[in-house]
């Protein structure tokens, strides 16, 4: 079974004008992923980690990418293929709630 890293991109606003229903259902699918063995996780803060030339630790607060979306959270989920991997987030919350979710398959 290959891994995907998926990061799902979405903000409040989107999320409260979704449907409740349609919201519930993206959050019993996404209880499905996790019983079924998937890491799911809501992002915080992120921290930039450099060390450049084995010079010196230097932190930064907040992300390297950009996007018109916040990072909502990601999970780390198994499927059989790429297609089956994107058929499996396209029902999680950030999907569904005017958000957008990416797919990076892993490799070994």
């Amino acid at each position: 079974m290959a891994k995907f890293l998926t990061t799902g991109y979405g903000d409040q606003a989107g999320y409260d004008r979704t449907d409740q229903a349609v919201r519930d259902a993206a959050h019993a699918h996404d209880d499905r992923l996790r019983a079924a063995g998937a890491t799911i996780a809501i992002a915080r803060t992120p921290v930039q980690v450099r060390n450049h030339d084995a010079a010196g630790i230097t932190l930064t607060e907040g992300a390297y990418m950009v996007s018109d979306l916040p990072i909502a959270g990601f999970a780390i989920i198994e499927a059989p293929t790429f297609e089956d991997a994107v058929e499996l987030v396209a029902h999680t919350p950030c999907a569904v709630a005017q958000g957008v979710v990416e797919v990076w398959p892993l490799g070994d």
